[in-house]
């Protein structure tokens, strides 16, 4: 996927993206990071066709994102939105089933493919027990890994996430990285998310987009990209980077700067 200088507004008013260039590496997990108001999710609703910038464009696979059809784009492409909502008394395999729609014509009964696909996304989000229980009845962390796998049973190679351990205790906030890591490394899944925790951020992703402002201040590898000085200037923040044989690269603050 190539972002090819990306510019957005709102009602034409309030910029909210300025000149974005940049590029998701197929394979790779790529964490979009910066403080509140910098268009994390902006951007990732540009690149998820959510919404049309204003100037720039987005190619997926060779192709300009505005010129697939919506069923076209949801079979290469699923998202997961910060927030979801559903009917409480439904149940965890008829919503994941949902996400077979971008593969049935209308009125089409489900196939053996479809059942497939999704009583495959019910065993990798470890659902497989909870498949006839009413959304009402699950956690935090099981609502957030049955949407995960709506977008899994649409079998498309690329997962965005928009902040996807928001409003998660920290049990349940590792369980859903630890799920993406295993999508990625186990199926082959091209994945994109917004998180706002930055040592996650190091150890879960391939790569990092920095932003500020609407400009994507620093892309690249973890440890490229977060430094004391590229932390300094996104949150204000001074932290000490440190690196060691067991917890590996992490990201300790010691003050506002």
């Amino acid at each position: 996927m190539e972002i090819n200088n990306i510019s957005f507004s709102y009602s034409g008013k309030i910029k909210t993206l300025h000149d974005v260039t940049g590029s998701i590496e197929l394979g790779k997990v790529t964490t979009i990071i910066g403080p509140n108001g910098s268009g994390k999710s902006t951007l990732l609703d540009i690149m998820s066709n959510h919404a049309v910038p204003d100037a720039g464009q987005v190619t997926l696979d060779g192709k300009v994102l505005t010129d697939f059809r919506p069923k076209e784009l949801a079979r290469r492409l699923a998202i997961v939105h910060q927030h979801n909502s559903a009917p409480a008394d439904l149940t965890v395999e008829k919503l994941v089933s949902y996400g077979r729609i971008p593969h049935r014509q209308m009125f089409a009964q489900q196939s053996e493919q479809d059942a497939e696909a999704v009583e495959q996304a019910l065993a990798r989000t470890n659902l497989l027990g909870k498949r006839k229980a009413s959304i009402a009845a699950l956690s935090g962390g099981e609502k957030q890994r049955v949407w995960i796998a709506v977008a899994l049973a649409q079998s498309t190679p690329y997962l965005f996430l928009d902040e996807p351990t928001t409003y998660l205790d920290i049990y349940y906030q590792y369980e859903v990285l630890e799920l993406v890591k295993s999508l990625n490394e186990q199926h082959g899944m091209t994945i994109v998310m917004v998180l706002h925790d930055m040592n996650q951020s190091i150890r879960y992703s391939d790569c990092i987009i920095a932003m500020k402002n609407g400009r994507i201040l620093a892309m690249g590898a973890p440890q490229d990209v977060i430094t004391a000085e590229t932390v300094k200037s996104l949150y204000g923040v001074e932290v000490i980077i440190k690196n060691d044989a067991d917890a590996g690269m992490y990201m300790v603050p010691i003050g506002l700067s």
